[in-house]
């Protein structure tokens, strides 16, 4: 009998095998888009060497590799306390960090502008950087400052952060301006035709409706997940889902164990009811703030989670079901949040979510729309090319 149950446990073992080589082989032939990492601010304030595997972090170039991650979303997050001419002085600290890395590593990695170039940096075998903003208040009310940006290779920002701005209420504040002002509609307006990413992550569901109705392209939710499954404000109903369906956009979905996991999601709706504080300093004492600020929510070993990678599976098939096949795709979060879920811990495990999804009967036409095709379509939508 025993010889028995060790006959049949090694096909098993064997079965689970070849599903891992599918899956990296669909890794490595897919585009590979994930359309929110936060690693910039590891290199700007921790002088994080991406060149190099490490086991700090959730993503370096090796590990992009290794994930098949070939086009990841660069996100130059400014938090909120920087205000004004200071957001707009951090930006560029965080774009001067980003052009360190293309000079450092040229045969590794090349800024992309649209979804031609992509494609093309990809084809090179190098990783194609897409540079976006996270939040609204770095372009300190000025669409001058916005279009600098654009010339400055940035193709895609978040309306709001973690609180509301001057022009768009966030889902993390107390509601200010009953979604967009007429000035936040001129500035979706304004990326419409530069060719600027709408990201309505981050935004209240006003914000969102208002964006969405003013854009005359697709929008994208660059990191949130279904609030049918996890209710936090920064996830979106199953109606916003259909509005972005309709809209033609895509969600990436967040790995984060908050978003993901109900049982995770009581510590994040606890913090997000505190809000940051907004300390009344400019300069070296801000970035010093800033500095402690990333230490000690970042600086810190992997805490316990209750998330696994079935239950980003899940927030896949839950937009898939709402939104349609051609609406969904990957915005982890990762080097933005503190705990992911069980089996994905960084970016080099991508090809275990892709098993995970070839197990749940995904074909691999589909799964190469969610792991990117569906989100350089939107490139290719707004951008022209």
């Amino acid at each position: 009998m025993h010889k028995f149950l060790i006959a049949l446990a090694i096909p098993a073992c064997l079965l689970a095998q070849d599903d891992m080589a599918r899956a990296r082989r669909i890794s490595a032939e897919a585009i590979g888009i994930d359309s929110h990492i936060d690693t910039i601010q590891r290199v700007l304030i921790g002088h994080a060497d991406l060149g190099q595997r490490t086991s700090t972090g959730h993503v370096d170039l090796p590990r992009l590799r290794e994930g098949g991650m070939h086009a990841p979303f660069f996100a130059l997050w400014v938090p909120v306390y920087y205000q004004g001419a200071e957001a707009v002085r951090r930006t560029l600290e965080l774009r001067d960090a980003m052009q360190n890395v293309l000079n450092t590593f040229p045969d590794q990695i090349e800024l992309a502008t649209n979804a031609s170039a992509i494609e093309r940096v990809v084809k090179s075998h190098k990783i194609a950087a897409f540079l976006a903003l996270e939040g609204g208040h770095q372009i300190d009310d000025d669409l001058a400052v916005l279009r600098m940006y654009y010339r400055m290779g940035i193709r895609a920002m978040t309306l709001t952060h973690f609180r509301n701005n001057n022009w768009a209420d966030s889902s993390t504040d107390t509601p200010q301006h009953n979604g967009l002002t007429d000035f936040g509609k001129d500035v979706v307006r304004e990326m419409n035709r530069l060719g600027m990413l709408v990201d309505v992550s981050h935004v209240s569901d006003k914000t969102f409706y208002d964006a969405i109705a003013v854009s005359s392209k697709p929008v994208i939710l660059s990191h949130s997940s279904c609030r049918a499954i996890s209710d936090i404000p920064r996830n979106v109903s199953d109606d916003m889902l259909r509005a972005l369906a309709k809209n033609g956009g895509v969600i990436g979905i967040n790995f984060g164990e908050g978003f993901i996991n109900e049982k995770d999601a009581a510590a994040l709706r606890a913090s997000i009811s505190q809000l940051s504080q907004m300390p009344n300093l400019t300069g070296k004492a801000l970035d010093d703030y800033a500095a402690k600020d990333f230490a000690a929510e970042f600086d810190t070993p992997h805490i316990k989670v209750f998330a696994t990678i079935e239950d980003v599976v899940a927030h896949i098939d839950h937009a898939v079901k709402i939104a349609g096949i051609d609406h969904v795709g990957i915005g982890s979060d990762f080097d933005g949040i503190q705990g992911p879920p069980n089996g994905l811990e960084d970016i080099s495990k991508m090809p275990s979510l892709v098993a995970a999804l070839l197990k749940h009967g995904y074909s691999e036409v589909d799964i190469k729309k969610i792991l990117g095709g569906n989100t350089l379509r939107v490139i290719r939508a707004v951008t022209g090319s």
